[in-house]
């Protein structure tokens, strides 16, 4: 018996508020060939148990604690039996042909990997939440288009890589890179796994049709103390494993300095606490992620090709797509 074309991969956390929605979301579905993994890690609002006894099509994989984003997706990736994988938070909630344009772009460009989807801000669709991740020349990760109007139109193309909110890769293409990285728990594991994948030869695509309406940070806040550890903290590991070394001299100061300057708005939002912290622990491990660095010899022209130059479209969030060339 062959398995679904497609795992969605869900991965809950105190996620009551909001998971029922992203479900009947899935189910209004128009692509039908696809199985749907809850997991749970370690929550004790019991919405995930709840989900699976009332649809017993659910599979419900129970962590027992909370591993983190990165580690509960690759263990449900292991377990997933659709050849394509479609991590989606429990916060986005997917329009009804979400999955059909993802599946019709795989067959548009079938040596592609991995597709990322156009998302919009849950409390005011106008707006967007994220068009996939770019880089910048300091080494910093955006959301591209984040809290920005929406355009009437987004064409397709290349972006530096997915977000894991809501994305679709081939399944032996993720087991194959290792997955996330784990020890990142959750924030920049995808921007990471961006890097990796175009180590690798690989592409991220933009597609802009393929839309769910993300609330973002439900479970614990866009500026929680848990938000701003970790953002600080793998910002600076990711940067420490991927960037060419060739490209260091360059980027190490504008790091500092952007870091800096992200410190100080902390500050004054009184969010330096945790924010130190997480950046104090980014610095104890640098030299250990420099080591694993993921640039082999030819990747740094790719990647610095890839990133985004122009300094006020970073300071902007702006879109850097690189489109297809007309027919």
């Amino acid at each position: 018996m062959t398995g679904p074309s497609v795992s969605v991969i869900i991965v809950t956390y105190e996620s009551r508020a909001v998971l029922t929605r992203c479900l009947e979301q899935l189910k209004a579905q128009s692509f039908t060939d696809f199985e749907v993994i809850l997991a749970d890690n370690g929550s004790v609002d019991g919405a995930a148990k709840a989900a699976a006894r009332a649809d017993p099509s659910l599979v419900l994989l129970e962590n027992g604690a909370n591993l983190g984003f990165a580690a509960a997706n690759n263990r449900a990736a292991g377990l997933a039996r659709g050849r394509w994988l479609a991590l989606l938070n429990p916060d986005a909630f997917a329009q009804p042909d979400w999955l059909a344009r993802l599946m019709a772009a795989t067959e548009a460009h079938p040596y592609d990997a991995c597709f990322t989807s156009l998302q919009v801000a849950a409390d005011d669709p106008g707006l967007l939440d994220g068009a996939g991740d770019a880089m910048t020349l300091a080494g910093l990760p955006y959301r591209m288009g984040y809290r920005r109007p929406r355009p009437q139109a987004i064409l397709a193309g290349e972006v530096f890589s997915p977000c894991g909110a809501a994305m679709l890769v081939r399944r032996e293409t993720f087991l194959g890179l290792g997955g996330f990285e784990a020890r990142f728990f959750s924030y920049c594991e995808d921007v990471d796994f961006g890097y990796r994948l175009r180590a690798a030869g690989g592409r991220t695509r933009l597609v802009p049709d393929a839309v769910v309406a993300h609330v973002g940070s439900a479970t614990l806040g866009a500026r929680s103390d848990f938000a701003q550890f970790h953002g600080f903290r793998n910002r600076l590991w990711c940067f420490a494993r991927n960037t060419p070394g060739g490209l260091m001299p360059l980027a190490l100061p504008l790091h500092v300095v952007a870091t800096a300057m992200s410190l100080i708005g902390c500050l004054g939002r009184g969010e330096a606490g945790p924010a130190w912290k997480g950046l104090m622990a980014g610095v104890r491990g640098f030299w250990a992620m420099r080591r694993e660095r993921s640039g082999k010899r030819g990747h740094a022209r790719d990647v610095i090709a890839a990133m985004t130059w122009n300094p006020v479209k970073s300071a902007r969030r702006g879109l850097d797509v690189r489109h297809d060339p007309p027919q």
